[in-house]
C-alpha cells in the first residue's frame, strides 16, 4: 500500500497521486488488471490508467471504479461531521436544526388577482 500522506499539508496534485496509488494498490490486491476492472466499472481501460497514474479524471469515474472495487463504504467517512468539542457539537446541532428562508416573489399572493 502507498505510504499514508497528510491531506491538510499536501498540494491538489499530491492527493490525487495518492488517491490514484491507492486504487492502483487495491486492483492490484484483487489480482484485476486495469482492462478488468474498466469493464466492470463501466469505463475505459484508459480512463483506470489515468486515475491510477495521474489521479486525473471525473468523479463519476472515480466512483465508478471504488463501487466495481467493492470498497463505496470507504467513502461514508467524506460524509459524517467530526466534532472535536462540546461547542463544536451544539454548534452542529443548531445548524442542523435551521432552515433556509423561504422565498417570496415580490408580489404577495392576493395581489397576483383573483383566480376563479
Amino acid at each position: 500500500m502507498p505510504e499514508k500522506l497528510d491531506f491538510s499539508l499536501a498540494s491538489f496534485d499530491e492527493i490525487a497521486d495518492a488517491l490514484g496509488a491507492k486504487l492502483k494498490a487495491l486492483r492490484l490486491a484483487q489480482g484485476l488488471q486495469q482492462t478488468e476492472l474498466a469493464t466492470r466499472a463501466g469505463v475505459s481501460r484508459y480512463v483506470v490508467q489515468e486515475l491510477e497514474g495521474s489521479g486525473k479524471g471525473t468523479l463519476m469515474s472515480l466512483l465508478r471504479i471504488v463501487q466495481a472495487l467493492g470498497r463505496e463504504s470507504d467513502l461514508q467517512g467524506l460524509f459524517e461531521l467530526k466534532v472535536n468539542s462540546i461547542a463544536q457539537m451544539e454548534q452542529a446541532e443548531r445548524a442542523h436544526r435551521q432552515r433556509a428562508p423561504r422565498k417570496y416573489s415580490r408580489k404577495p399572493p392576493a395581489a397576483l388577482g383573483n383566480v376563479r
